[in-house]
């Protein structure tokens, strides 16, 4: 009795295997089925993924020429993106601040002539 609950349901693990994990040919330092980290980093083989990348590039490179845009142009746009992006938080920052200082004029002394009143009850 105690010896079928160890076992797997119907006798058999994963691909015909025995119910621990050991087949026919087991050999615990051999992973057929698990491609290395830099097969799975590059997403395959190095040399395919080389192959399509220049192929990519050529694609890409040969657009960007037919629609006038150079790496120098990207680059400059880009630039002139995040500065906007940076100068656009300052003066979102600058504007909350003038905010808290108008609020704050009228909620501190609102708020000490509640806790002065609230002394003497």
């Amino acid at each position: 009795m105690s010896e079928q609950r160890f076992q797997r349901p119907f006798g058999q693990g994963p691909r015909g295997q025995d119910p621990y994990g050991q087949g026919p040919g087991y050999d615990p330092g051999y992973r057929e089925d698990r491609p290395s980290n830099l097969h799975r980093f590059l997403g395959g083989s190095p040399g395919a993924v080389l192959v399509r990348l220049v192929f990519l590039s050529l694609l890409v490179g040969a657009g960007m020429a037919m629609m006038g845009v150079t790496p120098g142009l990207l680059f400059a746009q880009a630039y002139d993106t995040i500065h906007s992006l940076i100068a656009l938080g300052f003066d979102t920052f600058h504007d909350a601040g003038r905010w808290f200082v108008a609020g704050a004029v009228v909620v501190v002394p609102l708020w000490l002539l509640s806790r002065v009143f609230a002394r003497g009850r």
